[in-house]
């Protein structure tokens, strides 16, 4: 859940102006509508993950980067449980407009500096993206580790086991659910990082 002192409109719009970009412009860089890029700056409607995943790519920003711009990785090249940065801190997944369940997204490391993105991902049961697929510029993979774990890559749908797994290109509309009914853990890693 993000910060209720956070405002997501004067953000977006301090960030567009500073990339010297138009609404319109973003709006064709980030492939939405242009009255979607007036409405989230103006505040009429909060967006969901999966459209400000969208609009960020047109200004090449993560959502880590636009929620927190000044969070600082450890350096590594070792990291213990507590060094993972928390990227569902700001912003919970559950705030997606048909996302359900819970969801925790852990990154090992500074993936802007090593162009990866490395994730610990938990589906809590009933967890699900969505209808509304996720799509990005980037290549992810994940290896499910506990639960079982529904993946959805363009018209192929499987359900994924421990010790079963995913690779694919993000721009193919792509679905997580978790299917089993405690949670589901997966690794997974992206590139170019999207979160």
């Amino acid at each position: 859940m993000t910060d209720p002192a956070f405002d997501i409109g004067a953000r977006l719009l301090a960030m567009r102006r500073a990339a010297g970009l138009s609404q319109r412009q973003l709006a064709e860089r980030a492939g939405v509508p242009h009255a979607q890029i007036s409405i989230v700056e103006t505040n009429r409607s909060s967006p969901s993950v999966a459209t400000l995943r969208k609009i960020l790519s047109g200004l090449n920003l993560t959502l880590a980067d636009f929620f927190d711009p000044e969070r600082t990785a450890p350096e590594g090249p070792f990291f213990d449980e507590g060094d993972l940065v928390d990227l569902t801190s700001k912003l919970s997944v559950s705030g997606a407009q048909d996302a359900t369940g819970g969801f925790s997204f852990r990154q090992i490391g500074d993936a802007r500096k090593h162009n990866l993105q490395i994730l610990h991902e938990v589906y809590q049961p009933g967890a699900d993206t969505g209808e509304t697929r996720l799509e990005h510029f980037s290549n992810e993979g994940g290896y499910v580790i506990e639960g079982a774990l529904e993946v959805t890559v363009g018209d192929q749908v499987r359900v994924l086991l421990p010790g079963q797994s995913y690779l694919f290109d993000s721009r193919i509309p792509h679905r997580f659910r978790n299917v089993h009914p405690g949670r589901t853990v997966v690794i997974s890693a992206c590139t170019p990082p999207y979160l």
